[in-house]
């Protein structure tokens, strides 16, 4: 059969995965939005459905007054012994800790803590050991993937951490996995940055702690010098093996704008790679070592269709599973229902690194119409396609000398700027329209059966080669307000992708 990429499409980025029976389970990167740490679940690998998030409760991780790109790193999922482990990293308190469940549809445990320094934590057990790798410098400031054994139960350590493998002298060495594979221990890394240069490399020993011998073919997988290619930034990847023992690679990539248009706003996603055991014990990974849109393959039964969800409502999502929210949110401020939003406004705006009230949904694809219908009392209410603080587009209804306006505004960098306001008078309600291309946004309002366009903006300038960082546009809708009664109603949200 053939199947496309990205598999997960939008902001999910740093795949890790594991099987158990029947199931293959995936949890994903998610910085300063909350709840933390996105779980899917499917039985094909090309089919993903979202399941619920690891971090759900404000005392499992700190999000307070986290910058955009920062809290929640590279998370692995391990099941072990009929338990699942989720270890992370919060970048901002440069803590590594776990958490753990036994149901993975049902709540996870408070954070166990590691002392051990670096991003990218990985858990790897074998014979009642327990061993914990991350990037970074070991207890003799040895740097490379370090790794130290653990208490599972407690998070402490039991040996010093020592450094086990530099790279092949790539940079940002990270993202360590380690496997058993045909009696021997696999080692798998990023390297090169998320960025244009990453890469996949590995290297193979015969026991957990090395020594490791490195691929000589490193790098395994990266699509660093296919110019004109809409898929890059191809690496942190994790290895998983099918029901009928093939074996693949779930990793991040990136979809450029255009051929050679080198801007990417909708974030990293995942992508499934076939990878391939040789006769002496080596493996190689995709197509002559690159990552494709899409595969043809007999590994995956013709009788399973990838599925692809075209159209997103308020009626067709989950509230709990397929928006978010920034930072932590005050509960009081979202009243969320099956087929409407009301939002209630406060003075935290989203130019701030804080929690304003906004939800959001994670853009999947390039070309897009979205639309919702809004209704005011008072403020600022609307639909954002938003970067980061810094990096968002905003179109807003809003109260405006004696009656209410539509406005477009642009903030990029220290640049904030209305390009145009369309004057309601006394009409509090309007229906607001962005319709998405891969380079472009472009800004309607529609008011009494009248469709008036405000402007558009170029893409680039919300993507994370002029924004920075490590997220991806998400779709918010958003409200702000001084008055103790102020609120937004929001309702016929639609997203709607197209080819």
């Amino acid at each position: 059969m053939k199947y496309n990429n990205p598999v997960i499409k939008g902001f999910y980025p740093d795949p890790s995965v594991c099987k158990v029976e029947n199931t293959y389970y995936l949890v994903c990167s998610s910085f300063q939005y909350f709840p933390g740490v996105p779980i899917f679940k499917s039985q094909d690998l090309i089919n993903w459905t979202p399941i619920g998030h690891c971090l759900t409760r404000k005392s499992q991780v700190q999000l307070d007054s986290v910058s955009s790109s920062g809290g929640v790193f590279a998370p692995t999922l391990r099941y072990h012994q009929g338990r699942f482990y989720m270890t992370t990293t919060n970048d901002t308190t440069r803590q590594n800790f776990y958490v753990w469940t036994d149901d993975i549809y049902g709540e996870w445990s408070e954070p166990i803590n590691v002392d051990q320094g670096g991003i990218d934590p990985d858990l790897y057990f074998e014979d009642g050991k327990t061993y914990f790798m991350s990037n970074g410098t070991d207890d003799d400031g040895a740097a490379g993937i370090v790794q130290c054994e653990i208490d599972i139960e407690s998070g402490r350590k039991l040996s010093p951490s020592r450094s086990v493998w530099q790279g092949t002298g790539g940079r940002y060495l990270e993202s360590p996995h380690l496997y058993k594979i045909n009696g021997r221990y696999y080692l798998m890394a990023a390297e090169g940055g998320t960025e244009y240069g990453h890469m996949v490399t590995y290297a193979r020993g015969d026991s957990p702690s090395g020594p490791f011998e490195a691929y000589r073919n490193n790098p395994v997988l990266t699509n660093r010098n296919l110019g004109g290619y809409e898929l890059q930034g191809v690496g942190h990847g994790d290895l998983i093996q099918n029901h009928e023992g093939n074996w693949w690679l779930l990793h991040l990539g990136f979809r450029q704008t255009g051929l050679y248009l080198t801007y990417h706003h909708l974030g990293r996603e995942v992508f499934l790679t076939p990878v391939t055991f040789g006769e002496d014990g080596w493996f190689t990974a995709g197509h002559k070592g690159t990552t494709l849109l899409s595969f043809e393959t007999d590994r995956i039964a013709d009788t399973i269709l990838q599925q692809e969800k075209q159209l997103f409502t308020f009626e067709n999502t989950d509230w709990t599973l397929d928006w978010c929210y920034l930072r932590h949110p005050v509960a009081e401020h979202y009243m969320l229902e099956s087929d409407k939003a009301k939002l209630k406004g406060t003075g935290v705006t989203l130019d701030v690194p804080a929690s304003p009230t906004f939800i959001g949904i994670r853009q999947k694809d390039f070309n897009a119409v979205i639309s919702c219908d809004i209704s005011l009392t008072d403020g600022e209410a609307g639909i954002t396609v938003y970067m980061d603080e810094n990096h968002h587009y905003d179109l807003a209804l809003r109260e405006h000398q004696d009656g209410y306006e539509v406005i477009e505004r642009l903030n990029i960098g220290d640049i904030k700027s209305i390009e145009r306001a369309i004057n309601m008078d006394q009409n509090n309600q309007a229906t607001l329209v962005i319709k998405s291309t891969p380079t472009h946004y472009h800004f309607y309002a529609q008011v009494n059966g009248t469709e008036t366009q405000l402007g558009a903006a170029q893409t680039r300038y919300l993507s994370s080669e002029v924004a920075g960082g490590f997220t991806g546009v998400l779709i918010g809708l958003y409200a702000v307000g001084e008055k103790p009664d102020s609120h937004a109603v929001f309702t016929r949200f639609s997203c709607e992708y197209f080819k």
